[in-house]
């Protein structure tokens, strides 16, 4: 559902339209041949809406029957008349927009993703490079196949082709010092995990971190909530607002884990590990970011019972100030540890 105000809506505006078959058209651009086109008609639909902001439609390939007894032709002053207040509503429209963005955007002062130590700048980079580098892969191994050889293969070409990209040089073999050095690390290692295996070994504590719990039950309290109420209609898209509201409840429990769940005694984090650490929590915060926008679809196209969205935005609120908390003591370590930028 789309609510906003109508921009310019035509089944007449002219566009060229490609004469050569669609299989052709990359030999056509590779080679740089001229493609012979001709001028015609075009389905043109805009608006402006809450959710979604300027959306357009356009396309020659659809077949249209025109009413003859729905037919009228606008005179030249009518046509001047309607384009003037299209544009007055847009207008209005996009103010009221605006106005929105920066109260919301003065709000969120306290998200403010800059890193705020070389560390932590580090940390973003890194984790950037990584995700590039995944999607990579995975675009990859979803064409060739999804056996160890051929990852570790892919793995390895795309590290060198993002190395290229980026201008980096080759990575320098180890020293016989530096190989002697990794092989006693990696001895050490194994030795501690072995210790912490036998039945000797003390018990260590490894549990569920509180935020990440609460996070977790609200999702499936959310999912069961929505459902038992019928308020997602069957087959409703990804980005529908109660979708985008679970979804980034739940992805935010995933990332808080994946920060939080260990020794409670490991916290605050070490500073070889807070760079990664708080990586997670930003993701989180951006997730718990994403799941009150799906809130605010919904309140705006009442899609749920008024008294529930206010609990829960209060309740998504307290979560998300709890992972700000968080955020700002692993930064503190981390400028601790590299110094403020």
């Amino acid at each position: 559902e789309q609510t906003g105000v109508v921009g310019d809506i035509t089944a007449a505006r002219k566009v060229k339209i490609l004469d050569i078959p669609d299989d052709e058209f990359e030999h056509y651009y590779k080679n740089k041949i001229p493609m012979p086109y001709h001028w015609g008609n075009c389905l043109y639909l805009e608006w402006h809406s809450v959710r979604n902001g300027r959306v357009v439609i356009e396309a020659t390939d659809y077949e249209l029957t025109v009413e003859p007894e729905a037919t009228w032709q606008m005179s030249e002053a009518e046509e001047a008349e309607q384009l003037e207040a299209n544009g007055r509503a847009m207008i209005n429209f996009m103010e009221q927009m605006l106005e929105a963005a920066n109260a919301q955007s003065e709000a969120d002062d306290i998200d403010d993703d800059a890193p705020q130590s070389a560390a932590e700048a580090e940390a973003d980079a890194e984790a950037a490079r990584m995700d590039l580098l995944l999607d990579r892969v995975t675009a990859r191994m979803e064409r060739e196949g999804h056996d160890e050889d051929t990852f570790e293969r892919i793995m390895d070409e795309e590290r060198t082709r993002l190395r290229r990209e980026r201008g980096e040089p080759e990575p320098e073999p180890l020293t016989p010092e530096e190989e002697a050095e990794r092989e006693e690390w990696i001895a050490a290692a194994n030795a501690a995990a072995k210790e912490a295996l036998s039945d000797d070994a003390p018990p260590v504590e490894n549990r569920e971190h509180p935020l990440v719990a609460h996070c977790h039950e609200l999702g499936s309290r959310l999912h069961k909530t929505i459902k038992n109420n019928n308020w997602l209609p069957e087959g409703a898209h990804e980005e529908h607002p109660l979708n985008e509201l679970v979804h980034g409840v739940w992805f935010a429990s995933a990332k808080l884990a994946g920060a939080l769940n260990g020794n409670p005694s490991d916290w605050p984090p070490d500073s070889m590990v807070a760079g990664n650490t708080l990586v997670r929590l930003k993701k989180a915060r951006g997730y718990l970011n994403d799941a009150l926008r799906g809130l605010d679809a919904a309140d705006a196209e009442k899609l749920a019972d008024p008294a529930w969205q206010q609990t829960l935005r209060q309740e998504l609120g307290g979560l998300k100030h709890a992972t700000q908390s968080l955020i700002d003591e692993v930064r503190a370590v981390l400028r601790a540890s590299k110094g403020d930028l």
